[in-house]
């Protein structure tokens, strides 16, 4: 709607991005971005940013290239030198799976994009309830904040957002569930792109946040 603020929600394509865009879709037009970084399901994530971009009847999209993500590594989810881990991560260690740094690349492009286009706000659907990436916790979000604040016009006022910071997969899971999210539109699992694996970090988290929820998961898993 036309008299809503304008809300730019970084959409992965996966469970977490598909809630937090479904919570603030309740209060402000959508602008959604896409950032693709030679992750290993990337053609995949691309077909359901795709597909919730529809969904939510998106106008602004923007899909970017981060190429030099590649080139940094650091991470089991570029490349195939390191292998994504199947067992279950040890708590309090970071995962291989973490990249290095990423949230503060993605929020950079998302802050750029929402100056420019009058947004009051950027969506993450980052949460560190079960999470042990560093760039997942609410004081870096808080710190992000901040730097906004600085680094951008006055008059914009942008905050950038996380609406499910608190929250487990179960309670992403169920909250979603109320609002109606198209979780069969979504893709979660790190290294496959036709069925989900069923044993990566994500999909593990995945397939538990749904059985804690009372609920199905719609997507497809390997056998």
């Amino acid at each position: 709607m036309a008299d809503r603020p304008l809300a730019v929600v970084l959409v992965s394509g996966g469970l977490d991005s598909c809630v937090a865009a479904a919570v603030f879709n309740q209060t402000h037009s959508l602008a959604f971005l896409h950032l693709n970084y030679r992750q290993r399901t990337e053609a995949r994530e691309q077909r359901a940013f795709d597909a919730l971009a529809g969904h939510f009847s998106v106008g602004p999209r923007l899909a970017v290239d981060l190429a030099y993500m590649e080139q940094i590594g650091g991470t089991a989810l570029i490349g195939t030198h390191t292998p994504v881990p199947e067992d279950a991560p040890k708590p309090g260690r970071v995962p291989p799976t973490y990249v290095p740094f990423r949230n503060a690349n993605l929020l950079g492009i998302g802050v750029a994009w929402a100056e420019t286009l009058g947004a009051d706000a950027v969506v993450i659907g980052a949460h560190q309830a079960d999470s042990d990436y560093p760039d997942c916790r609410a004081g870096f979000f808080a710190a992000y904040n901040q730097m906004v604040q600085w680094g951008t016009r006055p008059e914009r006022a942008i905050v950038v957002h996380t609406p499910l910071i608190a929250l487990d997969k179960g309670g992403i899971v169920s909250l979603g569930a109320r609002l109606g999210a198209p979780f069969h539109l979504t893709w979660s699992c790190y290294q496959a792109e036709e069925r989900a694996c069923g044993r990566c970090h994500s999909c593990r988290l995945r397939l538990a946040g749904f059985a804690a929820a009372g609920l199905v998961d719609p997507i497809a898993y390997a056998a």
